[in-house]
């Protein structure tokens, strides 16, 4: 099984971004715990703080992975473009959020890609990423 785990803009900070909110992990840290939780899945990560180097991600990998888990940050509340990209894929994917994101400012509640992602994983901190890895290998 492979599975492809994108991250968008800011999300290269985690561990010193707002700790209060992420946490204190860097991501790569995290995968490192993730990847030895799943020795049987091929786990490969992406991060971008720009929109179009995050579709040219997920149509490389869109037709071929068994899965994409998505955290599009900021650009989940702005990007149809995004939206139209995951449409377009034939591996489903997870919209993932380290925070919940229903708790926090109101801009913050509408998503543009959920109607697009086949679920999605809020507030678990990083556990939100191992909960879309069990929810694609389900």
């Amino acid at each position: 099984m492979k599975i492809q785990i994108i991250n968008g803009p800011n999300l290269n900070l985690l561990g010193k971004r707002e700790p209060g909110i992420y946490g204190q992990q860097s991501f790569e840290d995290y995968l490192k715990t993730l990847r030895a939780q799943y020795p049987d899945v091929q786990i490969d990560y992406y991060q971008s703080n720009i929109e179009g180097e995050l579709i040219n991600k997920m149509q490389e990998v869109g037709f071929d992975y068994d899965g994409i888990v998505l955290n599009a940050g900021a650009y989940t509340h702005t990007s149809i473009a995004l939206q139209d990209c995951i449409r377009s894929l034939k591996s489903p994917v997870i919209e993932v959020h380290i925070s919940n994101v229903h708790q926090r400012e109101e801009f913050r509640h509408k998503s543009m890609i959920s109607c697009a992602c086949k679920g999605v994983i809020c507030g678990f901190g990083m556990n939100s990423y191992r909960l879309a890895v069990e929810a694609l290998k389900a």
